[in-house]
């Protein structure tokens, strides 16, 4: 039994290591250039190994986002227990989403997500995990504004329309941080969000320092 636990521990490490390199030849190359034999070789692997766990192209590469996506969730839960306000914990979302981190190990970007979006217009595989993560998405605001909402801190807005809203916003922005528009800079779109949220909710917000780094959205999983 020992012996079969440690082959299943091994084979999720491999797994894991093929989803790091994937990521990280995506964020390098995009995901249109990005193939399996790259990804082999970046994992310091064979690319029949890679082809045995994920089988094809477009699974692995969507596994890859699935894997990052996971790890930016289970980063942010983690914060968030450690914040009491639900206020608190929306501009925490809110910096993970727009600010820079200057973790040298992260190496992915709002650049992965610009290509699945791209993708994503052209093919229903990619286009169903898009959904799926949007989804996501905006249940982890509704269900942090409702929260917001029984505890007496936000107003009585339409939880679902604030939810669609904040979310297009803040996928908008990213796309010109991302595009590295100057007039667009990461703690711009940070204090943009910030203002528009606490006027839609009737909290008050003000403009602070932040001393700790925050992780842009989906970058977690990505390291070199």
């Amino acid at each position: 039994m020992k012996q079969a636990g440690n082959a299943a521990g091994s084979a999720d490490g491999r797994r894991e290591q093929m989803l790091r390199a994937a990521l990280e030849v995506i964020a390098e190359r995009g995901y249109p250039e990005t193939r399996i034999t790259d990804v082999a070789a970046q994992a310091g692997t064979s690319a029949a190994l890679v082809i045995y766990y994920f089988k094809t192209r477009d699974q692995l590469l969507t596994e890859a986002m699935r894997f990052s996506e996971d790890a930016w969730y289970a980063a942010g839960t983690q914060r968030m227990a450690k914040i009491s306000s639900a206020a608190g914990r929306l501009e925490e979302i809110v910096a993970m989403t727009c600010l820079p981190d200057n973790d040298p190990d992260v190496a992915g970007s709002w650049l992965l997500w610009l290509d699945l979006w791209a993708q994503a217009a052209r093919n229903p595989g990619v286009a169903a995990v898009r959904q799926k993560f949007d989804e996501r998405w905006r249940e982890t605001i509704r269900d942090l504004v409702r929260a917001g909402q029984d505890g007496g801190e936000f107003g009585s807005v339409d939880a679902e329309d604030f939810a669609i809203t904040l979310s297009a916003m803040l996928d908008g922005l990213a796309v010109a941080i991302a595009l590295e528009d100057p007039e667009v800079t990461p703690a711009r779109a940070f204090e943009l969000t910030m203002r528009f949220a606490a006027g839609q909710l009737g909290f008050d917000w003000q403009p602070r320092r932040r001393a700790r780094k925050a992780r842009s959205r989906r970058q977690d999983g990505v390291s070199s």
